[in-house]
């Protein structure tokens, strides 16, 4: 459930040196579940456990499930037959999956919920003859594996050249769908463009957008509106962080920068500065979060005040493969 909230009630943000919190920020449940499945696969299984990909986008989190013994791969005919393979909260395609099925690999897929609703839009209106124009960054991993579903239906569109080469069979059966972790100006930008060319195209049955991202923009738009700094944490490789920073420039920030942590801070960002909106990507823990409030408390900007725009209380289940094989060991 996220519930949204009144933004006349937030505290007086016009005054005084200060640091503008943002939240929602940080760890949305799809991370928050693919993080645990490998410390659950790790501590049931023992390690290794092979992870395809990156399991989240965040060099710091990455590091830490390997010190515990996660091993991530690229491919998974890199890792060993029969062995514990995760597929990361990205998703993957099909045919990664005969892939691993074919090396008798004990797979848990630790896919975003979100994500896998897209995949699922991908078979339906692959089987109903429809052109799929998918909105998203060629070479990311979502894109890969949600284009994978139905490669010969599924045309990927990045920016203008793609809109204007874009060919379908029936200008009435044409369809939409998008990367969930997309700017949502941006991606309605594109929306539009779209249209021009197939003005009867469909939209998605639901938004593809996943609320997590929407929800970090919502809060950085009104935070980047009152600040003369935004830091974003996150790495480079996280499309949603990314976004966080141009979306935090659109609202009108006079500069924003992304960080991995408080190390990457540069003194010379602070020159002239009285006002500094954080935020941080869905793949991000807090802790990296605090460091950098606590490298901003040093400079004297200790009056941090959280700009609050939604509320989120989703959770999603472990993935089943490892909930029956948790299941099973508790009742033996």
């Amino acid at each position: 459930m996220v519930t949204l909230i009144n933004n006349n009630a937030q505290p007086d943000i016009n005054s005084g040196k200060k640091v503008l919190l943002a939240a929602p920020r940080g760890y949305c449940a799809g991370v928050d579940r693919a993080v645990i499945a490998v410390e659950k696969a790790l501590d049931h299984y023992g390690a290794p456990v092979y992870v395809r990909k990156q399991i989240v986008h965040n060099k710091h989190v990455v590091r830490s499930l390997e010190k515990r013994g996660a091993i991530f791969v690229d491919e998974v005919e890199e890792a060993p037959e029969g062995c514990v393979m995760v597929f990361s909260a990205h998703g993957v395609s099909p045919a990664v999956v005969e892939a691993a099925n074919a090396r008798n690999q004990r797979t848990i897929d630790a896919t975003c919920p979100l994500v896998t609703k897209v995949h699922k839009e991908v078979l339906r209106f692959e089987k109903e003859g429809y052109d799929i124009l998918l909105v998203g960054h060629e070479g990311h991993e979502e894109v890969e594996g949600t284009a994978g579903e139905a490669p010969h239906a599924i045309q990927l569109i990045d920016g203008d050249e793609d809109i204007q080469n874009a060919k379908v069979k029936d200008p009435d059966k044409v369809i939409w769908l998008s990367q969930t972790t997309l700017s949502v100006d941006e991606t309605m930008e594109t929306v539009v463009k779209l249209r021009e060319r197939f003005p009867k195209m469909h939209n998605p049955p639901s938004d593809d957008i996943c609320y997590a991202t929407q929800n970090r923009q919502v809060a950085i738009k009104k935070v980047g509106a009152e600040s003369d700094l935004v830091i974003v944490v996150g790495s480079a490789n996280s499309s949603n962080t990314v976004r966080l920073v141009e979306v935090a420039l659109d609202a009108g920030a006079k500069a924003a920068y992304r960080v991995d942590d408080s190390s990457e801070i540069k003194d010379e960002w602070f020159e002239g500065v009285t006002s500094v909106g954080v935020t941080s990507g869905a793949s991000v823990p807090e802790d990296l979060v605090e460091e950098v409030l606590d490298y901003l408390a040093e400079k004297d900007f200790g009056d941090v005040r959280t700009v609050t725009t939604a509320e989120e209380d989703i959770q999603f289940s472990l993935p089943k493969e490892l909930r029956k094989d948790l299941k099973a060991s508790s009742s033996s």
